[in-house]
Order: structure tokens, then sequence, then C-alpha cells
């Protein structure tokens, strides 16, 4: 009788594990969230206009690094020669230049950061929502996007 009534819990048992699985094999789904970001227009025309600002920072810390090296190379060739006064104000000068031309490394970093998501979260947001409606289109209310 006890194998008999062990039995029984086994089989009862196995079917409530088969039934749960089965409900739950149905409600997944998975997506490749990087690929279909890749594969958005919206993505490449971001892309476009993130390189031409990065461009546009690039090519004005290379304006201001010209000028400091211009007035770095003409102060060393006329150092010899200058009066102590003109000496330290070309020095202060130039060190202004320096600390400009950091300050605006970090502010450009920093702009670009910031312009990057300006233009990727919308994107970012628009896909998310079209993965949930799709999610739950199919069925799955529980749906939440993972890379």
């Amino acid at each position: 009788m006890r194998k008999i009534y062990k039995l029984a819990i086994l089989v009862v048992v196995s079917l409530f594990t088969v039934v749960g699985v089965k409900a739950q094999s149905a409600k997944f789904g998975h997506i490749n969230s990087a690929e279909l970001l890749a594969s958005l227009p919206e993505v490449k025309d971001a892309d476009k206009k993130l390189q031409e600002f990065a461009a546009s920072m690039e090519s004005q810390l290379k304006l201001m690094t010209n000028e400091y090296q211009t007035k770095a190379q003409s102060y060393q060739s006329q150092a010899a020669t200058m009066a102590d006064p003109i000496k330290d104000a070309k020095v202060k000068e130039i060190s202004d230049l320096e600390q400009r031309i950091q300050e605006f490394q970090q502010t450009a970093q920093e702009s670009v950061s910031k312009k990057k998501e300006e233009l990727y979260s919308p994107i970012l947001k628009k896909a998310e929502n079209a993965i949930v409606d799709l999610a739950k289109e199919k069925g799955n209310s529980q749906c939440s996007s993972v890379s």
C-alpha cells in the first residue's frame, strides 16, 4: 500500500510540474536589442549627427592647440631678447591658454556625452516601447527589455 501511495504522489507532482513548465515556456521570447538598434535608420542619423558634433569640438580644440604651439614657439625663439615684464606677460598668456585648452577638453567631452544621450535616448525609448508592445500583443504581459 505504501508503494502505491508514493507512486500516486509522484505522478501527481510530475503532472503539475509538466503543466507548469508548458505554461511558462509559451511566455518567453528573445530579441537581440543591439541588432534591432543597429537596423534602425534613426540610429544611423544619430551616429552622423554625433560624429559631426564631435568633429566640431575636435576642430575647435585643434585651433586652440595650434594657437598654443605658435605662441610657445614664438616665446622660445624670442625669450632671450625680451625684457622681464614682457616675458612674464607672455608666460602668463601661454599658461592661461593652456588652462583654457584643458578646460575646453573636459567641457567638450561632457558636451559630446550629453549630445549622445540627447540623440539616442528617444531612439532607445522607442525601441523599448516597440518590444513591450509586441510582447503584450503576443500575450506576455510581464515583459521587460534586456540587451
